[in-house]
């Protein structure tokens, strides 16, 4: 099951909310949320950066998420608009993932888009 937040447009599955969860529990922090943005960088053009944030910025868009708070900065909103982050634990793969509509393009590593 997917959760949707209409706010930030951006989608965040069960699994990695129970994630982040799971990694904020073993941190023993309750004060932080899960930033996604989109840098310039990487050899499509595009980066995301995921990343555990105590910040808050100006424009910052915050949405939740079964009790996981998410946060996208207001340049990065309209590249994430519709995204879907999952979170992937098996023999074949293993960590955070981020299926984005808006992307034309990646690299071959995949870890940048255009």
């Amino acid at each position: 099951m997917t959760v949707q937040d209409q706010a930030s447009g951006v989608l965040l599955t069960d699994g990695a909310a129970a994630k982040v969860k799971a990694l904020l529990d073993a941190e023993g922090r309750d004060d932080l949320a899960l930033r996604i943005a989109v840098q310039p960088g990487g050899c499509s053009g595009l980066r995301y950066q995921l990343f555990f944030d105590e910040r808050s910025l100006e424009g910052d868009i915050t949405s939740d998420f079964d009790g996981v708070s998410v946060v996208t900065d207001r340049m990065s909103a309209p590249y994430l608009t519709g995204a879907t982050i999952d979170f992937k634990d098996s023999i074949e793969q293993q960590g955070f993932t981020i299926d984005n509509p808006n992307a034309t393009g990646s690299c071959a590593c995949g870890d940048s888009f255009h």
